[in-house]
């Protein structure tokens, strides 16, 4: 008999994303979980209490994921480059693990301060890049918004099969972004 596997919680957590990101987060379930692991349902609860609470760690790990992401693709950019590298991160990491970013904007805690922590890491990385055009605070946080606004309407649409005209998807991603950087040049 093969020796079995230590589990512990960055194990579980790996699992939850992998069977999310291939069937969605809405098939999660700990009885699921624990078949995907090998182990009995009850076994889980050495490692998690809910979930609930594993939705909420799948959220937190998801926006861990997507900063990096976007970090990346930053370093050693600015301006509009920099714009477009992180607009193009984002879509990648939604592509890529659609059901961990999913698990991101559904149901989280809003409360939990972990979320809001990696929440604030994303939006103060934007904010960072959106320094090179000077804009006031102010509209700085609504060039936020608008850009989270683009990327999300974009990616959930893209995920929904929503595109069915035979057109380049990412070629319209591109208009967008430089439409929003235009946008940003006429107010900056």
């Amino acid at each position: 008999m093969a020796p079995r596997m230590k589990i512990d919680f960055n194990i579980v957590l790996q699992k939850a994303t992998d069977i999310i990101d291939e069937k969605g987060l809405d098939e999660l379930s700990l009885s699921l979980l624990a078949k995907e692991l090998q182990i009995r349902p009850p076994s889980l609860y050495n490692h998690v209490n809910s979930l609930s609470e594993l939705k909420q760690a799948l959220a937190i790990q998801g926006l861990k994921k997507l900063y990096q992401y976007m970090l990346h693709a930053a370093i050693g950019t600015s301006g509009d480059d920099a714009i477009r590298k992180i607009s193009e991160a984002y879509v990648q990491f939604v592509r890529t693990h659609p059901g961990l970013y999913d698990a991101t904007t559904r149901f989280p805690n809003p409360e939990d301060s972990e979320l809001q922590h990696q929440q604030q890491l994303i939006v103060d990385l934007v904010m960072q890049v959106l320094e090179a055009y000077g804009l006031q605070k102010e509209m700085a946080v609504h060039m936020v918004r608008g850009l989270r606004s683009i990327l999300h309407g974009f990616t959930s649409i893209e995920h929904m099969g929503g595109f069915g005209i035979p057109l380049d998807i990412d070629k319209s991603l591109s208009i967008l972004i430089n439409t929003f950087i235009e946008g940003i040049h006429s107010i900056a």
